[in-house]
């Protein structure tokens, strides 16, 4: 029995990396994968519920698709009036924001002692011509990747709400099997990853109109571009709130002249993060989603790694998953409560 124990511990070790190794290699079909389940799963009740008043199949989803694609549309809507909003801009703000950008970072250097722009001309340098034909092909790869993988997510959202990938047998004959009423669990999850996905989207809307109004009432430029950042960046656990109050503040610090509004201003973007991100959130998610904070920082260093950008978003998902599944085992209990806040950690939502 030791022997078998050790051989079973030993390949587990082996299988681990293997299978993150695995899950890196083959990020082009596991992101859209994992990020078409939980927009599944977003609607997966609407389904049932157009089932039960007898809507055809077909019918259920071309609706689905339209609620979709109207959200996408009014999404592009809002990027082009952002757009439209920074390109308006005249000359003169660049030139100042140049000007003041420069002489803090001048400041800087006189602090520290250390010589950052070498007598050439910082913000001059970044929109050199040769910069930027270097890294025009970069971003067109990266607009390539993102809307081949965009029309993937959306193949695979088709296909588990058409009933073509079911979830719950999936796990059922592979995790779950006999030990265990896989509907019951399946739903848990399903119940729990719904309630922390829209808790975590309307929290990030508040938080960006939050954002964008406090840009407006100080009178800094680009307030709808602002908001609709922070809404993005807020489904960035932790680092999100952090990136939109800092880059606010060095923002602010280009338009604002006078030092008591400026500090105002932050304070004031600083009190909308933990407005919604460290009192509002928790209360939504409630106590089962309480998660330990340095279980979120590991788990974001480890999908940022292993997937990007898209596995730093996934990444609190996929540990609240995780975390409901470990539940359903006695054996794996010991686990759950360890990702969990229970011991003196802090909730999953916690911001700043």
């Amino acid at each position: 029995m030791n022997d078998r124990k050790t051989t079973n511990t030993l390949l587990l070790i082996l299988v681990v990396p293997l299978v993150f190794y695995l899950l890196k290699t083959l990020s082009f079909i596991f992101i859209p994968l994992f990020s078409s389940m939980f927009i599944a799963l977003l609607f997966l009740p609407m389904m049932r519920s157009f089932k039960s008043k007898g809507v055809p199949g077909t019918l259920s989803i071309i609706m689905v698709i339209l609620i979709i694609a109207i959200f996408v549309k009014l999404t592009g809507e809002l990027i082009q009036l952002s757009s439209r909003e920074i390109l308006a801009t005249d000359s003169a703000f660049f030139d100042k924001a140049k000007d003041k950008l420069t002489t803090l970072l001048a400041t800087v250097e006189t602090f520290f002692g250390i010589n950052f722009l070498q007598g050439e001309d910082m913000l001059g340098s970044l929109i050199q011509k040769d910069t930027i034909i270097k890294n025009f092909a970069p971003t067109i790869g990266f607009i390539t990747n993102t809307l081949s993988m965009t029309l993937v997510t959306v193949f695979f959202v088709v296909l588990l709400l058409a009933g073509s990938i079911d979830m719950q047998k999936v796990l059922n004959n592979t995790i779950l099997k006999q030990q265990f009423s896989s509907v019951k669990t399946f739903m848990q999850v399903e119940k729990g990853l719904i309630k922390f996905i829209k808790v975590k989207f309307f929290v990030s809307v508040f938080t960006g109109l939050g954002i964008g109004i406090a840009c407006w009432g100080f009178g800094v430029s680009f307030p709808i571009f602002w908001g609709l950042f922070a809404f993005a960046i807020n489904f960035l656990q932790m680092i999100g709130s952090v990136v939109t109050v800092v880059l606010l503040a060095i923002f602010a610090f280009v338009e604002i002249e006078a030092t008591s509004i400026l500090l105002l201003f932050i304070l004031t973007t600083t009190g909308v993060q933990v407005l919604f991100g460290g009192v509002l959130e928790p209360i939504f998610m409630g106590k089962s989603f309480s998660i330990n904070v340095i279980t979120i920082l590991i788990m974001l260093m480890l999908w940022g790694y292993v997937w990007g950008i898209p596995g730093l978003i996934m990444s609190i998902p996929i540990t609240v998953f995780l975390k409901i599944l470990f539940e359903q085992f006695e054996s794996t209990q010991i686990i759950s409560k360890l990702l969990s806040g229970k011991s003196g950690g802090l909730d999953v939502s916690h911001h700043l």
